[in-house]
């Protein structure tokens, strides 16, 4: 009698190392050009605004709506007042910029100092009439993109519990929609209404950029399923009414801190869902959404091999060579399923931090992904130790590392073929249509070193390279 082998589990592993990412401080990058009312004031010391600076660009030619507030010695001893001071800032910010939101960055120093922003905010908020924002994106514990997520988790807290029903909304309602449905016949305009199913508000979450955004809202929609609002919406004044017992959903690994805001303080239903990064992963996310609704999809099986039969080209270039996560931006678990799907085989998943509960369907979905392509389980490594990795590197000799900025001239000094995780998170990579730019960036190392091929550089890399 034989007894059947139990099938693998992913292999869960945590170190000791500290976070090997970009400040957090970092998402005002992506956040002040998302939300166009806004204007980010980040508090801390000389060495933030370095950051900043070069992390950001000099914008010589431009006025981006983010400033440093810097703290001083005196600061940092308590010997100023730090409600003057921020109020004479954000009086300065009112008279230049008027922003209809204002949001104050914590950092590492204010953190250090126990610095009372949230006492702060809304006694001057009150004297000002601008809402005040507090957000804590300090790298002591939090990783790169996380910044992100305490600040939609602040936002979320402003969300309005109704919607507006005074005359002057509804007559400006009115005139968008006539705006909207110019120039279309009546008849057009009532079988688009009624494209849509019935089914509870939804409430979709995280910062994309305009098109990405309207692709998947245009997506769900071909399964008569409507986008109530996001978070951010383009315009602090228009974020989306959020009620009790209206259904939210994530479109990135990094918002669980969001997700928990949502489902505590608003008493929101969060839909589980993987994560739209690639043509399997926003298949199943649109799927795991109808079936919340108790809608059937449709067509999503041709949509899904439309856009492989559109990647081949690059998927033949990485079927059957492996990659290694360093982690730095917590979409590896994501980008991994993605490539498994793709062919290749992971090594490992590095990821800074882990909310297993929040990113449960997108681990389901990656143990599936691994049953389906006959690929063995990654383990995951939560807060890796960059030595450790190292030697595991050296070891493994993995065709790709996608890695951190720090340690991607090094690699590739020791002939190991690295891509910057950064350029990810700053590329358009969810949905269907934007499954192609994610390839483009993976296979640009690996496309590289065959164009190098021929002129001998590989060989003079490899004799050259320090073991």
């Amino acid at each position: 009698m034989t007894v059947a082998a139990e099938p693998q589990a992913l292999n869960f592993e945590c170190e000791t190392g500290n976070y090997h990412t970009f400040c957090p401080i970092s998402c005002v990058a992506w956040l002040y050009q998302k939300i166009e009312d806004s204007f980010f004031l980040v508090i801390g010391t000389k060495t933030c605004g370095y950051f900043l600076q070069n992390a950001m660009g000099v914008m010589i030619f431009a006025e981006p709506r983010y400033a440093m507030a810097e703290l001083e010695e005196g600061d940092i001893s308590a010997q100023l007042n730090d409600y003057a001071e921020l109020k004479r800032l954000c009086e300065q910010i009112k008279r230049d910029r008027n922003p209809s939101v204002i949001v104050w960055i914590g950092t590492c120093t204010t953190e250090i100092i126990k610095m009372d922003l949230e006492g702060l905010a809304p006694r001057l908020e009150a004297e000002l009439g601008i809402p005040i924002v507090t957000a804590r994106a300090n790298g002591l514990d939090y990783a790169f993109t996380q910044g992100e997520d305490t600040v939609l988790a602040a936002m979320a807290a402003r969300c309005p519990e109704k919607a507006p029903v005074a005359q002057e909304d509804k007559d400006e309602r009115n005139a968008i929609s006539k705006l909207m449905n110019f120039g279309r016949k009546q008849e057009d305009v009532k079988v688009s209404d009624s494209e849509y199913k019935d089914h509870p508000p939804l409430v979709l979450f995280g910062s994309l950029p305009d098109p990405v955004v309207t692709n998947l809202t245009l997506e769900l929609k071909k399964q008569g399923i409507k986008v109530s609002g996001w978070l951010p919406a383009k315009r602090f004044t228009e974020l989306p009414v959020l009620e009790e017992g209206y259904y939210v959903c994530g479109v990135n690994p990094f918002l669980s801190r969001t997700a928990t805001t949502l489902m505590r303080r608003r008493k929101c239903k969060l839909i589980g869902a993987p994560f739209p990064i690639g043509p399997d992963g926003t298949r199943a996310w649109i799927e795991k959404i109808c079936s919340v609704f108790n809608i059937e999809p449709q067509g999503l099986d041709e949509r899904e091999a439309q856009i492989w039969e559109g990647v081949e080209e690059y998927v033949k270039l990485i079927r059957g060579k492996s990659v290694f996560f360093m982690g730095d931006n917590l979409l590896e678990v994501s980008m991994a399923r993605f490539l498994i799907r793709c062919g290749m085989t992971v090594q490992e998943i590095g990821i800074p931090y882990m909310d297993k509960r929040y990113q449960a369907a997108e681990l389901a979905l990656l143990e599936k992904t691994c049953r389906e392509m006959n690929s063995p389980l990654p383990t995951i490594m939560e807060k890796p130790d960059n030595y450790n990795q190292l030697q595991r590197i050296y070891a493994q000799k993995p065709d790709l590392v996608i890695t951190g900025m720090a340690h991607a001239n090094p690699l590739e000094a020791r002939g190991i073929t690295t891509k910057w995780s950064v350029e990810f998170t700053f590329a358009q990579m969810h949905g269907f249509t934007n499954s192609r730019d994610i390839l483009e960036l993976v296979t640009r190392p690996l496309r590289r070193n065959e164009n190098l091929k021929d002129l001998g550089w590989e060989k003079l890399v490899r004799d050259e390279a320090i073991v």
